[in-house]
């Protein structure tokens, strides 16, 4: 493991060298191909320079340990020993951590896509409070969220939404969002005061690039049509709204929201070839180990995973157990502590279930 790590960071100062070379800084594609790379190593080397620090440290005490004459002194070494050697296997573990192989989905921006489910007209709001939670979450990264299709209700909920979020590492942030979302509280349509239970689903899928996802225009049937719903007189009286059928997969893509036919166009395909994308990945996934694959079916969408109880102002993740009785902040967007509890849930797993060897392939 550690001759892999030194080399790792023989590669690190090449590359630091190789970026302040103003050959390399002259051309600017270069120049960023290679600082994402450096960028991508930086605390994975500067993880393992404070493992050889500490290496260093205990070597040195362990000398003074076995060949000092002063007792007080080799004391001292001995307790400072016990701290080091506990630091030292902390920054082991962070070092395999780090060692895991990287989604290369973690760094691209998502689709958000949420649709009413179970309950009604109480489950369309419930999606609208869902969307406003990645929305607020989203303000807070400081990333952009832009709305392609929506099929809101008349008291104000969404029958389904899709939208765009974009930012650094979105996807690595929100990828275990996917699945069932139930709501427990008493409706706004419900004067007898009685809890309901609804639900809706989130889907959470990686945007895919041209380069992703190729579509040839003889695989697709174009259908324009008059948008309905809300959006304006020139909305409504121009056949501005597109719908997209892939024929290969049968899958449908409808846009309405924009006036211009050919924006509708461009945002159903950017939906098309994410849902295309996502069935791609989920055929990979579907050959990998038997661990991997429990770990991908956390995300799937028609899994509960997650429970909004307003009575008791609780929010559960039933996947890791984990439980929050601030239930109004978190539907403002405060999902930080959920996220972070999930990232580390799923990255022990795959740990305890990989050695190290197989990491360093």
């Amino acid at each position: 493991m550690f001759q892999k790590l030194e080399e790792v960071e023989k590669r690190y100062e090449e590359l630091t060298r190789q970026i302040s070379d103003p050959t390399v800084v002259s051309d600017m594609s270069r120049y960023k191909k290679l600082a994402k790379e450096r960028s991508d190593l930086t605390e994975l080397v500067e993880v393992f320079r404070q493992h050889k620090k500490i290496a260093a440290d205990i070597e040195g005490n362990r000398h003074i340990v076995e060949h000092e004459s002063d007792s007080e002194l080799r004391q001292m070494a001995k307790d400072e020993l016990a701290l080091l050697e506990q630091k030292r296997v902390l920054l082991e573990n962070r070092l395999k951590l780090l060692l895991l192989p990287k989604d290369p989905n973690d760094e691209k921006n998502i689709l958000l896509e949420i649709r009413a489910g179970t309950g009604g007209e109480e489950a369309a709001l419930f999606a609208a409070d869902l969307f406003r939670m990645y929305s607020r979450y989203a303000e807070r990264r400081g990333w952009k969220t832009e709305i392609l299709d929506q099929n809101p209700t008349g008291l104000g909920g969404l029958k389904e939404i899709i939208a765009s979020i974009s930012g650094d590492r979105v996807y690595s942030d929100l990828k275990y969002e996917s699945g069932v979302h139930r709501v427990q509280r008493v409706p706004r349509t419900e004067a007898s005061g009685r809890i309901h239970t609804s639900a809706c689903t989130v889907a959470v899928l990686p945007e895919a690039e041209d380069i992703d996802i190729q579509i040839d225009e003889k695989d697709l049937r174009v259908d324009v049509f008059r948008a309905s719903g809300p959006g304006g007189q020139g909305v409504n009286r121009t056949d501005s709204a597109v719908r997209l059928t892939h024929i290969p997969s049968g899958m449908v893509v409808q846009c309405q929201d924009e006036r211009s036919q050919h924006k509708n166009k461009a945002r159903a395909l950017k939906i098309l070839r994410s849902r295309l994308l996502d069935i791609e990945q989920q055929k990979q996934d579907a050959e990998r180990t038997a661990t991997r694959r429990s770990m991908v079916r956390t995300g799937d969408r028609s899994e509960k995973i997650r429970t909004y109880n307003f009575p008791q102002n609780r929010m559960t993740d039933h996947r890791i157990g984990f439980t929050s009785h601030n239930l109004n902040a978190i539907l403002d967007g405060e999902l930080g502590d959920i996220i972070s509890a999930l990232r580390t849930h799923y990255q022990t797993e795959a740990l305890t279930s990989s050695s190290t060897d197989e990491l360093l392939k």
